[in-house]
C-alpha cells in the first residue's frame, strides 16, 4: 500500500529513517532549494529517488498544509511488542500504550514526546483507534518514522508486559494523584493513556498495576490526552534518571 506524506519535516524524517520505500517526491514550482528542502534534495540524489517540480495546486489536493512537498512512499512499517522489548538493549523498558485514542493530532504529539524521551515503543489497539496515517506522521513532525509502533490486543499485551516484570501504570482521572518522584514511575514501565472522551476502558483499567492522575490545582477538570500523556511521560523520564 502506498501513502502520500506531506510537509517538509515529515518527508525529511521518512527519508532519514529509511524504513519505508520512497517512490517519488514532488515539489511545488517556485519553492527554493534551501533549508529542509535542500536536505531532502541531497538525500533524494543519494537514494536515487525521482524528484519532480509540479504546480502547487496539485499538491494542495493532497493537503492544504503541504509546505510545497509531497512524497509517495510505502505503508507504515508496524513492529510488534517483542521488537519493542528487544529494542531496550539492556535498558529498563519504557513503553507507551494508547487505549483507543481517536485524534491524529493527539497521537502525533504523543509520538513526538515519546521519541524525544527515549520511549522504546508504542502499542495501540487493533481496532477502534487512530492508526498511522499521513496526518499522524505530519503531526509528529516525522518522529513516527523513528518510533517502533505495534498494533496489538491491549489486555493481552499488558499480561505479556507483566510477565516481563514491567510495571503497568494507567493514566486516568479516576486514579490517585501522582506524587513528585513517585516510585510507581521508576524502573521498567508501561504507561497507559486513555482515549480523549472515555479514558481507560474497564478491562484495561483493571489490568493495570495502578491507576494514577495528574494533580490539578486550577479550575479546569482535566487536560487533553496528548498534554496529560506528555506530562506523565516527562515525570516518568525524570523518575528514571
Amino acid at each position: 500500500m502506498k501513502e502520500l506524506i506531506y510537509s517538509r519535516n515529515a518527508v525529511y524524517e521518512v527519508m532519514r529513517a529509511r524504513r519505508r520505500q520512497i517512490f517519488s517526491i514532488e515539489i511545488a514550482e517556485g519553492v527554493q532549494g534551501k533549508g529542509r528542502i535542500e536536505d531532502i534534495l541531497k538525500m533524494a540524489q543519494q537514494q536515487k529517488v525521482k524528484v519532480s517540480r509540479v504546480p502547487r495546486p496539485k499538491l494542495d489536493k493532497v493537503h492544504q498544509n503541504n509546505q510545497g512537498i509531497v512524497a509517495e512512499v510505502s505503508g507504515y512499517p508496524y513492529s510488534d511488542v517483542v521488537d519493542i522489548l528487544d529494542s531496550a538493549k539492556g535498558e529498563l523498558p519504557f513503553v507507551l500504550m494508547l487505549d483507543s485514542l481517536q485524534d491524529p493530532q493527539n497521537f502525533g504529539t504523543l509520538i513526538r514526546t515519546a521519541e524525544a524521551l527515549g520511549v522504546h515503543g508504542i502499542v495501540i489497539p487493533l481496532a477502534r483507534s487512530v492508526d498511522m496515517t499521513p496526518a499522524v506522521v505530519n503531526a509528529s513532525s516525522g518522529a513516527s518514522e523513528h518510533m517502533l509502533i505495534a498494533q496489538a490486543n491491549l489486555s493481552q499485551t499488558i499480561d505479556a508486559l507483566k510477565d516481563n516484570d514491567i510495571w503497568v501504570v494507567g493514566l486516568d482521572q479516576a486514579g490517585a494523584e501522582i506524587e513528585a518522584g513517585s516510585r510507581h514511575l521508576k524502573g521498567a514501565l508501561a504507561l497507559v493513556v486513555g482515549s480523549e472522551g472515555e479514558g481507560l476502558h474497564d478491562l484495561v483499567r483493571k489490568k493495570c498495576d495502578i491507576v494514577l492522575k495528574l494533580p490539578m490545582k486550577g479550575r479546569i477538570e482535566s487536560l487533553n490526552a496528548a498534554v496529560a500523556g506528555s506530562v506523565a511521560l516527562y515525570l516518568a523520564y525524570l523518575s528514571r534518571q
